[in-house]
């Protein structure tokens, strides 16, 4: 009996190739491996497996020597495509110019190569080396992405890891104005459906203060607009709250937020007011319960009253900490997007 320890690295690596890596044979082998660290029997990891005793026996033989990188080898010939030999011209012309279609794919990839392929087989080739269709994302084009990182090190975690401490208290703070008006989603349906469209443009606005931790919110609303009197009023809200650790507020740079009146009072209240970056909502945890608001309660309904959609609007706000909690626990973590430079389009 072959005798193997697995560490918990071992097993979460084996645990995703099962799943993750393009080849089935690969998948196999993992996935005996996995089984191995129940101490299951080799004839029974066969069994459920599908292969031969003497074939778990080479597998686990081979992870025992050289790890998982000896079962990621696939050892029977494959017929290879003839563009595989042109796989880093093709490459480095789609990092620069991706295709948004596959007909343009292949067009482009027959021009610069002189190979012909059908639509399936160029998509099979384009996804064995990596490429795949993804929805172009979306941020500002004055977002300095440096500074965004430097303050995400210098001053966001290290406030972020005296919050998971409980030796401070963050707020995200942010306001939401909900326009009374068709919020187009997606819906599965027999055919294309549509919403009536409320008149005027009525909005019921939402100042919130999101704990980054416990994910409890505070709010002040109205239906006019949001003004520097409307922050004061938040900072005086957190403060009755008597927290007894000092308060940090992680906030944009809004006029009405970043003033003197609201600067003065939070002085008064040894509240401390982290600016963002400008152009940095990725940084901001609020706007994720923002998006999450419109997709629970405004996507692909209709409200034809105003009083409707503010009481939708409220009533799930209220629920943030009871029966969205669980929800909001897995978007609401602490990991913000980050953006390369060589994501960003610039052509």
């Amino acid at each position: 009996m072959i005798q193997i320890e697995f560490s918990k690295e071992d097993l979460k690596a084996l645990n995703y190739e099962r799943y993750h890596h393009p080849h089935p044979r690969v998948q196999q082998k993992m996935e005996a491996v996995l089984l191995k660290s129940h101490s299951l029997d080799h004839k029974l990891i066969a069994q459920l497996t599908d292969v031969s005793a003497n074939t778990i026996t080479t597998y686990l033989q081979e992870y025992k020597n050289e790890g998982i990188e000896k079962l990621k080898e696939v050892k029977f010939n494959q017929p290879k495509s003839e563009l595989c030999e042109h796989t880093c011209t093709i490459e480095a012309y789609f990092k620069k110019h991706p295709p948004a279609t596959i007909k343009e794919a292949m067009s482009k990839i027959e021009e610069l190569t002189g190979i012909k392929r059908s639509e399936p087989q160029v998509c099979k080739f384009l996804k064995s080396i990596g490429i795949k269709r993804r929805k172009v994302g979306a941020i500002p084009s004055k977002a300095d992405l440096d500074l965004q990182e430097a303050y995400k090190k210098e001053k966001l975690e290290p406030r972020l890891q005296e919050a998971k401490d409980g030796k401070r208290k963050v707020f995200s703070v942010d306001a939401a104005h909900f326009v009374l008006a068709p919020f187009l989603g997606y819906l599965w349906s027999f055919t294309r459906l549509f919403i009536k469209a409320p008149a005027g443009r009525k909005r019921f606005n939402v100042l919130g203060a999101l704990d980054v931790i416990t994910h409890e919110l505070h709010t002040i609303t109205n239906d006019t607009y949001i003004n520097a009197q409307s922050v004061c009023a938040l900072l005086w809200k957190l403060y009755h709250v008597n927290l007894g650790i000092p308060i940090t507020l992680i906030l944009d740079n809004a006029r009405y937020q970043k003033c003197a009146l609201v600067d003065q009072l939070a002085k008064h209240l040894n509240i401390e007011l982290l600016y963002l970056p400008p152009y940095s909502p990725n940084l901001n945890l609020i706007e994720r319960l923002w998006k999450f608001v419109k997709k629970e309660c405004l996507y692909s309904k209709y409200y034809s009253e105003f009083d409707a959609f503010k009481n939708a609007i409220s009533n799930c706000l209220s629920c943030t900490h009871t029966i969205h909690k669980k929800s909001l626990d897995s978007l609401l973590t602490l990991k913000f997007q980050s953006f390369k430079k060589s994501q960003i389009m610039t052509f």
